[in-house]
Formats: C-alpha cells, sequence, structure tokens
C-alpha cells in the first residue's frame, strides 16, 4: 500500500499510517507533470487545497480513494472519480465545531464593532465613547441558517445560547429534523426579508453559485449582517459590493472568495464595512488535527475495508451497491 500526502498536513495523521506501517510521502510540488510521475501507483491520496484534475487522475493506475482533508470537494474532479469507481472522502465530523465558532466570531465583531472600541482606548480617546457609532446586542434577533448539515446544526446550537430566534433553509433536510433542533424552517424568500444575520453552510455547485446576488440584496433589511465560510462564488461577489458600497445591508463577513487568494487591491479591502479572513475557519489546532487524523483514517478504513469505514464520508459511495 501507498499513500500520497499532498501538501502538509498535522503529525498525527501521519502516524495514522506509520503505526500501520503503510509507505506515505508528502509532495508540496503541484505541477501536473510532476504530479503524474509521483501519483502513478499510489493507492490513496489525502488532498488539501491543491487541484487534482482528470488529465493527472488519469495517470493514477492504482488510484483506489482520494481523501479530501476538509469537506469541500471543488478542487478534485468527483466525475472522474465516479466514473472509474475511485473513492472521494471528505472529514465530514471534523470542522463543525471551529467553523461555528468563527461564524460566532465575525457575527460578535461586527455587531459589537470592537475594533473602534480597541482602537479609542490605545488612542488615549477613551472619554470619547460616547462618539462610538451604535452597536447591539445579538438577543432575539433573528439569523437565517442557509445549508443545515453539521455546521449549521452547530452553529444553530451556539445560536440559541444567545437567545437569537433561528431560521433554517436547507430543502434537503426534513421540516422534522430542523424544527427538533430548536429552530423554523422557512422558504428563501421569507429567510432573506427578516434576516438579521445569515451564515451559508452549503457547497459551491451550478445550483448555489450565484445564491445570493443583486436580486437577494433587493430583500434583505439594511442592518443585515452576511457571512460566508462555505465556498467562493456563493454570493455574487459584485453584488455584495454594491449593497456594502450602497449601504443596502450593514456589514458582511468573508472567509471564501470567487478567487483564493484574491486579486491584489481587490474592491473588498478599501470597504470599512467588511471583515475578511484567510479561509481559515477550520483552521484551529483542535480541527487540523481531527482532519489530519480523519482524513488518512477514510484512506486507511477503506483500503483495508475497515469497519470503522465512516460511509458517511464517502461522497461517491453509490457506484460500490
Amino acid at each position: 500500500m501507498k499513500i500520497a500526502i499532498m501538501g502538509k498536513i498535522h503529525p498525527d495523521g501521519l502516524d495514522v499510517f506509520n503505526k500501520n506501517n503503510i509507505e506515505n510521502y508528502e509532495i508540496n510540488n503541484f505541477d501536473e507533470t510532476d504530479l503524474a510521475v509521483k501519483l502513478s501507483d499510489v493507492d490513496g491520496i489525502v488532498i488539501r487545497t491543491a487541484s487534482l484534475n482528470s488529465k493527472v487522475l488519469s495517470k493514477c493506475k492504482n488510484l483506489k480513494i482520494v481523501s479530501r482533508h476538509g469537506v469541500g470537494y471543488d478542487n478534485v474532479d468527483s466525475n472522474y472519480l465516479s466514473n472509474n469507481r475511485i473513492a472521494l472522502a471528505i472529514t465530514g465530523t471534523s470542522n463543525a465545531v471551529s467553523v461555528a465558532e468563527h461564524v460566532m466570531t465575525m457575527f460578535l465583531y461586527l455587531t459589537k464593532k470592537i475594533n473602534l472600541s480597541n482602537n479609542l482606548v490605545k488612542s488615549g480617546n477613551f472619554k470619547k465613547k460616547s462618539e462610538l457609532p451604535n452597536f447591539f446586542e445579538l438577543y432575539q434577533k433573528n439569523v437565517l441558517i442557509i445549508g443545515f448539515g453539521r455546521i449549521g446544526q452547530e452553529l444553530a446550537k451556539r445560536c440559541l445560547g444567545f437567545d437569537m430566534n433561528v431560521h433554517v433553509y436547507d430543502p434537503f433536510v426534513s421540516h422534522e429534523l430542523i424544527v427538533g433542533k430548536g429552530c423554523s424552517h422557512i422558504n428563501k424568500k421569507e429567510g432573506l426579508e427578516i434576516a438579521d444575520y445569515i451564515s451559508i453552510h452549503m457547497p459551491l455547485n451550478d445550483e448555489t453559485k450565484n445564491f445570493i446576488s443583486f436580486k437577494e440584496f433587493d430583500l434583505t433589511k439594511k442592518n443585515l449582517i452576511l457571512v460566508n465560510t462555505a465556498r467562493g462564488g456563493i454570493i455574487n461577489e459584485e453584488a455584495l459590493l454594491d449593497a456594502l458600497k450602497k449601504n443596502k445591508i450593514n456589514s458582511a463577513g468573508l472567509d471564501v472568495f470567487e478567487n483564493e487568494p484574491p486579486i491584489e487591491n481587490h474592491p473588498f479591502f478599501k470597504e470599512d464595512n467588511i471583515l475578511l479572513t484567510p479561509h481559515n475557519a477550520a483552521l484551529t489546532l483542535e480541527c487540523r488535527k481531527r482532519m489530519s487524523v480523519e482524513a488518512c483514517s477514510n484512506v486507511l478504513n477503506f483500503l483495508t475495508d475497515s469497519v470503522d469505514l465512516n460511509k458517511k464520508n464517502i461522497i461517491n459511495l453509490n457506484f460500490l451497491n
């Protein structure tokens, strides 16, 4: 058995292979020609953010599984994998807590305008606190969670802890499950109209691209705080910039961008009412350890037909049926 790790992962994951005497090695040169050679005889691949297209995958004659270090898999040609009976796994149980906490951090930062208070004190203007703009409570505010998988559900628990009114839009999750989590089921239009906060938790695909764009911002409240920690492209960046500039919404927090890294001098960089982070919502130390172990365990358990295999982590398991 031979495993390639594309990108650096926490050593706890490598221990999964090393303790089982499985050959593994790290690849940090992602040139297609180099990858075609280095991946030609591997049985499994653990991959972080590098791209893995059909041109490279077609050279992987022994490949049986690709395991993503994370939950998104738009950097891997999933159609090729399915068509060639190669499993695709994600770390579905690892990152929900860290991402949910990141969303709450953005909610609180943008609501309380903490940076302005911090700057005031450090600049020696403590007594000018009455000149600060209004800031608010999360208490009894309406939050719309779009996408109610593991991350959305973890976020809901935290919002309920702040006594927020939690509304969920997810056509693929049952009304009973949503209500059972203490939330209300709502349609997209009504959710956009009543939301004081919105958080996005869905994959990027043809149906979700530009899910929030110009017409959606015509529905939202002016006090809306919008956060996206899922994938860039779900919110149309041009429409968001327009909404921020024209004060159609209060502010936004983005951990993801249509192009990563964003272009130099991106228009967002000039706006005061947007908070930006470098796609690191899931990169707490605890989460990096969990993702590393889970990504490697997915490979090990799949290749050894282990009863420990978490089938919910296998995206294209249907080809085995």
